[in-house]
């Protein structure tokens, strides 16, 4: 007796379209995403060399799903014979993708002291977004050009500013000095700081205790303060360290320095 072909038997159903390799489920699918995940992987593996916030596993993750919607907004929608061709527009999900990962990007930039963090890691992340669009709407040779793009900016690029750079830049330092009070030393070091072509921008005083006592030991044991100066200057503020420590009243001297980076 011949089975009725419209009466559904689990052959049938196990053979259904939703387990069909033709339906943009097949080798070309597993290859893009696995391209996907091998150049999503090579920045972000970069990106946790330098020890930066988002790193191997972030990196990977945002490129293998930017892959995987691509792949859906292409593939994903072509089982509903409902939907007219005006209707079923695949750009509408990558559109979707590009103004969602700015919420990532924008989680990892902060401004510490005037000074803007995590731009660089930040356009990372979206790059990393674009590779895997690219490879998961079958386009694998710009995906990886453009990872060989993110190895020569952020690698090559520094070292290039470097040498083309004639003149220092400005330099942003945190002086912490700890000094006998009554003695005069702060003001001379404002002096020697605006003498020397720094900027000063802040300044923090804190009493530290006693530093010992007075001259002859007749006018009992002065108090100790620390100052926190933050300074901006295009020269070097180690000289500043140098001759500090030889002067009389000063304890202690330290130096921060605080790039411009935008990593």
């Amino acid at each position: 007796m011949l089975a009725d072909p419209l009466i559904p038997t689990p052959r049938r159903l196990l053979a259904a379209p939703l387990f069909d390799p033709g339906t943009g489920q097949g080798m070309r699918q597993m290859a893009e995403l696995s391209l996907a995940l091998l150049l999503s992987s090579l920045i972000g593996l970069e990106r946790e060399l330098q020890q930066k916030s988002a790193g191997l596993r972030t990196h990977t993750l945002v490129g293998v799903g930017s892959a995987l919607f691509m792949e859906v907004s292409i593939h994903g929608f072509g089982a509903l014979p409902e939907l007219s061709a005006s209707r079923l527009d695949g750009s509408r999900v990558a559109a979707q993708i590009v103004s969602g990962i700015g919420f990532i990007g924008g989680g990892l930039i902060f401004v510490r002291r005037d000074a803007v963090r995590g731009l660089t890691t930040a356009a990372t992340i979206w790059l990393t977004c674009a590779v895997g669009m690219a490879c998961g709407g079958g386009l694998p040779l710009l995906g990886g050009a453009a990872t060989l793009v993110h190895f020569l900016v952020v690698r090559g690029f520094p070292v290039l500013t470097r040498r083309l750079a004639h003149a220092p830049g400005t330099e942003r330092v945190e002086l912490r000095l700890s000094y006998r009070t009554r003695s005069g030393v702060l003001r001379q070091v404002l002096k020697l700081c605006t003498d020397r072509g720094f900027r000063v921008t802040d300044v923090s005083i804190r009493a530290e205790g006693e530093a010992g006592e007075g001259p002859g030991g007749a006018r009992g044991k002065l108090k100790a303060a620390g100052v926190v100066l933050s300074l901006e200057g295009r020269a070097s503020a180690h000289p500043l360290v140098e001759e500090l420590t030889n002067w009389e009243g000063v304890l202690a001297v330290g130096l921060r320095t605080y790039g411009d980076s935008t990593e």
